[in-house]
């Protein structure tokens, strides 16, 4: 490992974590990789577990005792780690909170020291309740009340934003904020709520799906190997330092409609059930009705133009999960 260039990415084993060490390592990366498995799995690095160029360490980044000399060693940290999904922030809201804020704090220190530069993934979430038809990086911010437990997340994802642009202004940390909108593809699990691999899963074995609410609300689903490519440019590129970016794929579609697109791709048989929210998700639960991108910002900084279309998103996805005989479905 000591002659190539050293990356860490915490949250390396999870989903979109995995596929980012996969790609840097075929780039002749080597890659220093933290997770503590709490929501990422080991079995999604098994086509590179055993490159030497790849080094896991298990464990949360705030209670690595040499996380500092580790960091000094790299030339880019990808900060990933993070609570994930709705269903995880709603059962377990002060964990999420905690992880989110104390382990960005852990990582931004170390980062500092050295002032190597750093990636903080952050979430589409922190738009809010914005009714804006595109999400803009320079738009204000509309967050719900906090008796609503889902505004939490999108609170401290948004402090973590603030905390790394802090470390920029006061001690010139190099760091660059990679507003992730929805991801999917292979190994995404709905373990956490996730409604892609649920449909798709479900799918294949032609069992109902179950639309939440109306089905109107719309959401714009970008393959995984897209976000990797966008991740990957923002850091090769020094001019993205201290900006925000959207990460994701302006091609708008209804829950409803992807579960019909899921049904039609897969040639299924299922049927489309709608279940209304206070009978899908506990108290405390507000969902918002439109989630789309501007990703013009991105797209001139680094020539980012999403490739994979819906259909070969669902396509690609479906034949892990047969691969895998469905374990990434639940």
């Amino acid at each position: 490992m000591d002659d190539k260039p050293l990356i860490i990415i915490t949250g390396g084993a999870g989903f979109i974590g995995s596929h980012l060490v996969e790609r840097l390592l075929s780039e002749d990366f080597s890659i220093a990789v933290i997770d503590d498995l709490s929501t990422g799995r080991i079995e999604n690095l098994k086509n590179v577990i055993d490159n030497p160029n790849l080094k896991f360490i298990r464990g949360k980044i705030s209670e690595i005792s040499d996380l500092c000399e580790i960091a000094s060693k790299a030339t880019f940290i990808f900060h990933l780690a993070a609570a994930v999904g709705v269903e995880l922030v709603l059962k377990k809201p002060v964990s999420s909170i905690e992880n989110n804020i104390i382990e960005t704090m852990a990582v931004l220190n170390a980062a500092k020291e050295s002032r190597v530069p750093i990636l903080i993934a952050s979430t589409s979430e922190v738009y809010g309740k914005s009714k804006a038809k595109e999400f803009s990086e320079d738009d204000d911010l509309l967050i719900g009340p906090p008796h609503l437990i889902r505004w939490s997340y999108a609170c401290s994802k948004l402090m973590d934003e603030f905390i790394a642009l802090s470390h920029a202004f006061e001690h010139g940390l190099p760091v660059t904020i990679a507003r992730i909108f929805n991801t999917v593809g292979p190994r995404q699990t709905g373990r956490y709520g996730m409604v892609f691999p649920r449909f798709i899963s479900r799918a294949l074995k032609n069992e109902p799906l179950f639309v939440y609410g109306t089905g109107r609300q719309t959401r714009c689903f970008c393959n995984v190997l897209d976000t990797v490519s966008a991740l990957t440019g923002l850091m090769k590129s020094e001019k993205t330092r201290n900006e925000i970016y959207n990460v994701g794929s302006d091609r708008e579609i209804s829950i409803l409609d992807l579960a019909k697109l899921v049904v039609k791709t897969l040639n299924s048989k299922s049927e489309i059930r709608l279940i209304p929210y206070e009978q899908a998700y506990p108290p405390g639960f507000e969902d918002m009705q439109r989630r789309k991108p501007d990703i013009s910002k991105i797209r001139s900084a680094i020539g980012y133009n999403p490739r994979y279309s819906l259909e070969e998103t669902i396509i690609q996805t479906a034949k892990v999960i047969e691969e895998n005989h469905g374990e990434f479905q639940i």
